[in-house]
């Protein structure tokens, strides 16, 4: 039994990391995509996890794979596919650190997976179902995202969703908005940017967009990152914030990732996957790490190869 299992994409960021002597920029290739960011996050620091995708029969694919197993992120629910590439997203980087994103993804593999290639016996074998919304983006992943996250419920999993608005894999920002809110219905804990709240709730303040979440879709658990202002939560009628830690940023690819799949292994660790299980005084405890976790990621580049093992952690 898996404590996470996530679904979705799995791709190389090409991060810039530098910039030549003939002012060129230069890109490394990293592991990525969210829901396998997650994985790796939650595994990295403790909790059993799992991944289900789809990679191209190449050598990013490859890449991709091993990095799983040396993560010990579970590969049962990995597909390859021969005739499709490994997805590509190009991850820019300004002077403060932050990030745009280019992606090489059109008919590539991360968005040909298939609901038949999601078994009920992998929904069964976890504790928690994790997703993100780049995989709805897409059709036949689409549809094997949301079959697989009705599925994992209906056999007792608790559904936890992180939509992450790309503006290049969508249509239009009203087709974007659409097909992120479609799964709400579903969701028991949503991680939230403070980027994404104003789009599916129309409210820019966390509190009064947390509110309108909960109202409109009965969310048990929501938490709205805030950057380096940490993180505010809103649960059952309380509600508040925990303050984020201050790091010189090199690269915020991979924070939010990182801080839910910290936020993810805590509930493992305390044996709490069910959010009838869980106190204030719990997810204040659990925020207070991932806030750690994220902000350790931000002080180093890349998304995966950036994110912490429990031991950094461990001393407070």
């Amino acid at each position: 039994m898996y404590d996470v299992t996530t679904v979705g994409e799995i791709l190389i960021d090409l991060t810039q990391s530098g910039i030549s002597d003939t002012g060129i920029p230069i890109y490394t290739a990293n592991p990525g995509g969210a829901p396998a960011n997650v994985a790796v996050a939650a595994s990295r620091l403790g909790a059993k996890a799992a991944f289900i995708g789809k990679i191209g029969d190449d050598a990013y694919g490859r890449l991709l794979i091993d990095t799983l197993k040396k993560n010990k992120v579970g590969t049962e629910g990995v597909i390859v596919d021969k005739s499709a590439n490994t997805t590509l997203a190009i991850v820019s980087v300004n002077e403060s650190g932050e990030r745009s994103f280019a992606f090489y993804r059109k008919n590539c593999a991360d968005t040909l997976l298939s609901e038949n290639e999601i078994t009920d016996e992998q929904l069964r074998n976890t504790r928690v179902l994790h997703f993100g919304s780049i995989s709805l983006t897409d059709e036949p992943s689409k549809t094997a995202t949301i079959s697989s996250v009705r599925r994992a419920k209906d056999l007792g999993a608790t559904i936890t969703y992180d939509p992450n608005y790309r503006e290049s894999l969508w249509s239009g920002a009203d087709e974007a908005v659409k097909g992120m809110k479609e799964p709400l219905g579903l969701v028991d804990i949503l991680k939230i940017s403070d980027e994404e709240l104003p789009m599916l709730s129309g409210a820019d303040d966390p509190d009064e967009g947390a509110k309108v979440l909960y109202a409109t879709y009965g969310i048990k658990l929501i938490l709205v990152t805030l950057g380096a202002r940490g993180a505010y939560y809103r649960f059952k009628d309380c509600c508040g914030i925990v303050d984020g830690v201050k790091v010189k940023v090199a690269d915020t690819n991979g924070a939010g990732d990182t801080f839910f799949g910290a936020f993810l292994s805590r509930m493992a660790a305390e044996n709490k996957f069910e959010t009838s299980k869980l106190t204030e005084e719990d997810i204040r405890r659990m925020l207070k790490f991932a806030n750690r976790a994220a902000a350790l990621t931000t002080s180093r580049s890349g998304a995966i190869p950036a994110m912490p093992a429990l031991d950094e952690l461990s001393a407070e």
